[in-house]
């Protein structure tokens, strides 16, 4: 059985003027010629050009091409095992490539434009982006408006933005922790005072928080035991004692 090199062209998905080409340069001459001098090509020629086109499909030239397939010491599982080999380290480089592009998509769907390494340099290891939470927070709020602001707004926020952003919340905590350590009740007038600090760097860097929500926020910080961690990690007590202060403040607030 024998094929003309237009079906071959079909067959590999290749033109005839590459087919011509390398029969040209002498890496795919067909095994058979008819009386008018037309091309003709048998299996071992089909199965020569599958490995052409495996190695240009991985990025040999030509001339590389050709020394490989016409190497007199190599058998058909020489080429079997180099191309397996070829193969799974493409795979593995695609895979790194895979986990790179889905890594830069999802902090794009967070909205937040920093590397990973700048994302450490200013987060450390409280990355407020990490998967877990990015996962949750747009399964609990993801179809709301607030949430669309918020990704809008960080959508145009630079490392310096992110870091000034981190220095407002690292300052507060040091001063929400102080005035605890004074004794300072949640419904005293420091404490409240700092809940609506709380509510309006929300509302400068990331969304409108109604009082309302800022109470639900507030109720959250107590009920959810991973933000309990987080507040009172930095003083025991201290995610009640903002909860309580938050509703204080919105009580002094009514609609």
């Amino acid at each position: 059985m024998s094929y003309s090199v237009g079906r071959v062209a079909g067959f590999a998905g290749v033109t005839v003027r590459t087919l011509h080409h390398y029969d040209e340069i002498g890496l795919l001459v067909p095994g058979e010629r008819t009386h008018a001098g037309h091309r003709r090509y048998g299996d071992a020629d089909l199965d020569r050009l599958q490995r052409i086109l495996f190695y240009r499909e991985l990025g040999f030239p030509l001339e590389e091409v050709a020394a490989l397939l016409d190497d007199p010491d190599a058998d058909p599982r020489a080429h079997l095992r180099r191309q397996h080999e070829l193969l799974t380290a493409r795979i593995e480089k695609l895979q790194r490539m895979a986990a790179a592009v889905e890594h830069a998509m999802e902090a794009r769907k967070m909205g937040i434009n920093l590397t990973p390494e700048e994302r450490f340099e200013v987060f450390g290891d409280k990355d407020p982006f990490n998967e877990e939470y990015a996962e949750e927070a747009e399964q609990r709020w993801g179809d709301t408006e607030a949430w669309a602001e918020s990704r809008r707004r960080a959508a145009s926020y630079t490392k310096e933005d992110w870091q000034r952003i981190k220095d407002e919340v690292d300052d507060w905590q040091e001063r929400y922790t102080a005035l605890m350590a004074a004794g300072e009740e949640p419904s005293g007038e420091p404490a409240m005072d700092m809940a609506e600090e709380h509510r309006q760097h929300m509302n400068r860097w990331f969304f409108e928080v109604p009082y309302e929500m800022h109470r639900c926020f507030g109720e959250m910080y107590v009920s959810d035991e991973r933000f309990r961690a987080y507040y009172d990690a930095m003083r025991p007590g201290l995610a009640e004692h903002l909860r309580d202060a938050i509703l204080a403040n919105a009580d002094r607030h009514p609609a």
